[in-house]
């Protein structure tokens, strides 16, 4: 059988972030529209990275018009900003959310439509602008994936870009820029990477290859996540997660995921939640779900995170697996419901009617219904 992976070229450690101004002059870049959020210009990594621009003598233009789960609208400002500043290049720093809206921008700088026109899987056609990011969150991995993830605002439902297009041309990935979390970020973000090594590791569209990537993910971030979480200054223990985040990236960009995304898709796109909080609320209840469908591969899972399941039977194995992913949780401070968070139960319908569209559903390892989707939301409420 034929496998096919892909990866963007990638830096990984302390001062990867400084590389930046380097990477824009090397990959030719005249001006470069530098993609943020309020947040990362607060933290002061913006002007870090606009300083590394600064002594490659790069003009550079910032774009911050950018929100938790990016907007449509946001993108194709974005775009208007790219154009009219003359930029041929472009600069994500931040999490998810800038590094998505980068993406996006980038897309509707070559291909002149609407960034909504290009969900689902290949519809890009026109290559991008160069594109260098710079993640300062450990869980989401949009610096090395082939995912680009948009709000529709009109519809309330988050789409999906899968495209070899949308791989950054190059990931500057620097700890220390994860120091600036708070610890109920970092647990989510760091769940958020685990839930994307668990759903790589069992999807349908899984090899050797990605399987080994994403238990590397499970192994190194459950076995450091708690740690992480009360040592927040620990940068040996800030490089292990995302290290971790790393390997789930080049995991599930390859195999993509499955129940847990597509409904937390569907619950950013209608509530506009966030989403590594909603992945770790979904994310035992979709694997109980799950769990009969790709037992003996749920079984390594719980091994690799470190459980000792012998004698233990087959349902005795899933429940302890289970109850491991709960208490990983609730130990780095993820307790809270759907319904905790604002979810009802008259919000159900609608969310799971926008889930089993998802592209994520169709390499989830058991055929869902929107009747098990509805009810795995209501045991998540």
């Amino acid at each position: 059988m034929l496998t096919k992976f892909v990866a963007p070229e990638f830096v990984f450690g302390t001062g990867a972030r400084k590389l930046a101004g380097q990477y824009a002059r090397n990959f030719g870049a005249r001006k470069v529209l530098l993609v943020t959020d309020p947040g990362v210009i607060a933290s002061g990594w913006a002007k870090d990275i606009a300083s590394s621009l600064e002594e490659e003598g790069l003009p550079y233009t910032i774009f911050s018009a950018v929100t938790p789960n990016p907007k449509s609208e946001e993108v194709m400002a974005g775009a208007e900003v790219y154009e009219s500043e003359g930029c041929n290049l472009i600069v994500a720093v931040g999490g998810g959310s800038p590094m998505d809206c980068a993406k996006g921008i980038a897309i509707v700088s070559t291909n002149r439509r609407h960034i909504l026109s290009f969900e689902g899987i290949d519809k890009v056609d026109v290559p991008m602008p160069p594109l260098i990011c710079v993640p300062t969150t450990a869980g989401t991995s949009a610096d090395v994936s082939q995912f680009c993830i948009i709000k529709d605002m009109e519809d309330k439902v988050k789409i999906a870009i899968i495209s070899n297009a949308v791989i950054p041309d190059v990931a500057l990935i620097d700890p220390i820029m994860t120091t600036t979390m708070d610890p109920y970020l970092t647990a989510c973000t760091g769940m958020d990477a685990l839930t994307h090594g668990i759903e790589a590791f069992v999807s349908t569209g899984s090899s050797m290859i990605t399987d080994m990537h994403a238990l590397e993910a499970i192994r190194t971030v459950s076995t450091n996540l708690f740690e992480a979480v009360r040592a927040p200054d620990d940068i040996v223990l800030r490089s292990k997660i995302m290290y971790g985040s790393l390997e789930a990236g080049l995991a599930f960009s390859n195999s993509i995921l499955g129940a847990v995304h597509a409904m937390a898709h569907s619950l950013g796109g209608l509530l506009d939640l966030p989403h590594g909080e909603c992945n770790s609320v979904l994310v035992e209840h979709a694997m109980a779900f799950n769990f009969n469908e790709a037992a003996d591969k749920y079984i390594v899972i719980g091994e690799t995170m470190g459980l000792d399941l012998r004698g233990m039977n087959t349902s005795e194995k899933r429940e302890a697996i289970l109850s491991y992913i709960n208490q990983l949780k609730k130990s780095v401070g993820i307790d809270k419901t759907l319904g905790e968070m604002g979810v009802s139960v008259s919000d159900i319908p609608d969310l799971a009617k926008k889930a089993i569209k998802d592209s994520c559903i169709y390499t989830n390892p058991r055929k869902a219904s929107r009747r098990d989707i509805e009810v795995i939301f209501k045991e998540a409420l």
